[in-house]
């Protein structure tokens, strides 16, 4: 699982005009799915986005996770993040999980996370997406698992 993360004041994911999911201060993660991602990653990746200390501390270090101040975290699925780009000048998708497969560990991803953080919001799997967001940073980190 790779989950390219922005500390965000504020995002949201619209749909056909509608808005399916928004956060205020927290993360905003952009996450892609590959074929050899299982259950494990799902939970290494989980605990990665709920404790990696980007957020600041008094002294303006970032020594903070998500769960410590409480933020939202917006999940979005986005499997172009598991885009082969070492060649060529046409991504391939050889390497992005089947959408079935996505799709359930996504979902996987999104219940683990409600039962361990009380806001979390999502996009929409496999629909035409527009995220919106006001970067505070801007800070933005690859995660892997």
């Amino acid at each position: 699982m790779k989950a390219l993360i922005q500390r965000v004041r504020g995002a949201r994911v619209e749909v056909a005009g509608e808005i399916v999911g928004a956060i205020d201060q927290g993360l905003l993660a952009l996450v892609g799915i590959e074929p050899q991602d299982d259950a494990a990653s799902i939970a290494k990746g989980l605990h990665k986005l709920l404790n990696y200390r980007v957020f600041s501390d008094a002294n303006g270090k970032m020594n903070l996770s998500l769960k410590d101040v409480q933020g939202g975290l917006l999940l979005v699925s986005q499997f172009t993040l598991a885009a082969d780009t070492k060649s060529g000048l046409r991504p391939s998708f050889s390497s992005a999980a089947p959408p079935a497969l996505g799709a359930a560990l996504f979902e996987q991803l999104v219940e683990r996370a409600r039962q361990q953080h009380p806001q979390v919001a999502t996009g929409r799997f496999g629909a035409d997406m527009q995220v919106h967001l006001v970067n505070d940073g801007p800070v933005t980190f690859l995660l892997e698992s």
